[in-house]
């Protein structure tokens, strides 16, 4: 348990882990899908095509849509590229970045998807049963048959059990022609990707390092404003909830009172503590405002230091001495009596 605890600890250090885990969970959700489909391949000529190339490219295109849905990045993303341009301006470079960084995670399931099923070939097997060629394989001279009877029975080739057409091509030598293929792909598959992520990783600080760390830092940086602003938010309602349920309870101790019930009333230790959160916004349409500011003009991202009291005024009206005055140096003397 201390195990997968310290996992899921790491998982939950930064957005980037707890995404890196969300990929490898899909990743083997994905060979596990996999595994337990039951592969039925129609074993019809105008079917089999349809039906294989279906099964390798439609769950690769909802796996890579569903990584986009579960990465948290993808609001965050839509937000910042759609909100007014206000008094902050719209880095194009960091919405690429978060774009970029989505969807390379988001291809991880469908790239196992594609790698395994290549590699297991049934889906080649049923697509291009068809295109078995007979003259190198099989018997392509039989005089009994028509070109669409051909057809037919090599549709039949990834279903053993209704298969008839042995004195065309062997059922086992068309099915290892097509799943070595099927396998030769996929190899070349998972080398291609492991090349493109080797290329990128590698390739990528040499050219452009600078602008990536830019990109990174102030998406990172969106990210953290974006938790805190909620953060802030629902510690700003919970401290109005507060002081509303204060100000009730109050307001019925008075009712009593005044009906001559008299009742102990004890102030709230932390009635100061919770006016003090509200920022002075104590009323839901001052509230309302606040948020359609921070939407339409974000704050700019340049902090002001506040300014310091000089002898002549404020440090920032006047002009910066030329010379700074040297430290002044004090001398300690001791004395002892003999």
């Amino acid at each position: 348990m201390d195990k997968f605890r310290m996992i899921f600890q790491f998982f939950q250090s930064n957005q980037e882990s707890f995404m890196n885990g969300i990929c490898g969970i899909m990743a083997l959700a994905s060979t596990q899908m996999y595994s337990a489909f039951d592969f039925n391949c129609p074993c019809l000529p105008h079917y089999n095509l349809a039906y294989g190339l279906g099964i390798l490219l439609v769950p690769p295109f909802i796996l890579f849509l569903l990584g986009f849905v579960l990465n948290n990045n993808i609001s965050m993303l839509a937000e910042e590229w759609r909100r007014p341009q206000g008094r902050r301006r719209k880095d194009p470079a960091v919405l690429r970045y978060m774009f970029c960084s989505m969807a390379q995670r988001a291809m991880i399931a469908p790239a196992v998807w594609v790698s395994v099923t290549l590699l297991d070939g049934k889906c080649i097997t049923c697509a291009f049963c068809t295109s078995v060629p007979l003259e190198s394989l099989g018997n392509a001279s039989h005089p009994r048959l028509s070109q669409g009877e051909i057809q037919r029975v090599l549709a039949r080739i990834p279903c053993k059990d209704i298969y008839n057409g042995q004195q065309l091509i062997a059922n086992e030598v068309a099915v290892r022609y097509l799943r070595c293929i099927s396998q030769a792909l996929g190899w070349c598959f998972v080398l291609l990707m492991t090349t493109l992520a080797f290329l990128v990783r590698s390739l990528r600080p040499c050219f452009s390092q600078a602008a990536f760390l830019k990109s990174r830092y102030w998406s990172h940086y969106i990210d953290i404003e974006r938790k805190l602003f909620d953060e802030t938010c629902a510690e700003h309602a919970r401290s109005f909830a507060k002081v509303c349920i204060q100000q009730f309870f109050e307001g019925m101790s008075t009712d009593l009172v005044a009906a001559r019930c008299h009742l102990p009333r004890k102030a709230p230790a932390d009635a100061g503590e919770a006016a003090e959160k509200l920022l002075g916004i104590t009323d839901q349409g001052t509230m309302n405002m606040a948020l359609k500011s921070w939407h339409r003009c974000k704050p700019p991202l340049h902090l002001h230091p506040p300014a310091l009291p000089t002898g002549n005024g404020w440090a920032g009206e006047g002009q910066p001495p030329t010379h700074p005055s040297a430290p002044r140096r004090e001398t300690a003397a001791y004395y002892s009596w003999v």
